[in-house]
């Protein structure tokens, strides 16, 4: 089931499920992983994109090697929030994902994750054109789970109405 928002896509998950992070692009799929514990993203991979059936078998692969249970796939929406055609190119792969297994999935908006990532690989870590090119995909891919993950740290987990005034004090 395709979720829309990462609230629903958690409720869909087993105790233990990992989530993979997905950040589609022309000529490569960056891949990154959460723990168990849904806390902390791990850039774990890309994909260099040849055949759409061949590129789900290596993300199936590492789907049923790592325990997934469901995908936070990046959106690329317009800087004004308007969806463009890549927006319908990632949705349309994530449905032919999920005809042929039907794992759940949200989006994440992914809006300047590239640019982020682009921009501590140059200044942070001091990294060459050629060794950024090699890990800027599975960076991004972790960076987008990760912002999905933390989305759900600092959600309550009970209505803010329920909560007591100590609690409150605490969101």
């Amino acid at each position: 089931m395709i979720h829309e928002d990462i609230l629903a896509l958690k409720a869909a998950l087993k105790p233990g499920e990992r989530l993979l992070g997905l950040d589609l692009g022309e000529k490569t799929i960056g891949m990154a992983l959460s723990d168990p514990m849904l806390t902390l993203a791990s850039p774990v991979g890309t994909i260099r994109r040849t055949k759409f059936s061949r590129d789900v078998a290596e993300m199936f692969a590492l789907i049923d090697q790592r325990g997934v249970g469901g995908l936070v796939v990046g959106l690329p929406v317009n800087m004004d929030g308007t969806e463009g055609p890549r927006c319908q190119s990632v949705r349309d792969f994530v449905r032919e994902v999920h005809q042929r297994r039907p794992i759940p999935a949200t989006f994440w908006d992914e809006r300047l994750s590239t640019s982020a990532v682009q921009r501590f690989l140059t200044s942070e870590a001091d990294m060459t054109r050629k060794r950024r090119g090699e890990v800027v995909d599975k960076m991004a891919a972790g960076y987008i789970l990760q912002g999905a993950l933390d989305r759900l740290a600092f959600t309550p987990t009970r209505p803010l109405s329920l909560l007591d005034d100590e609690d409150e004090d605490n969101y």
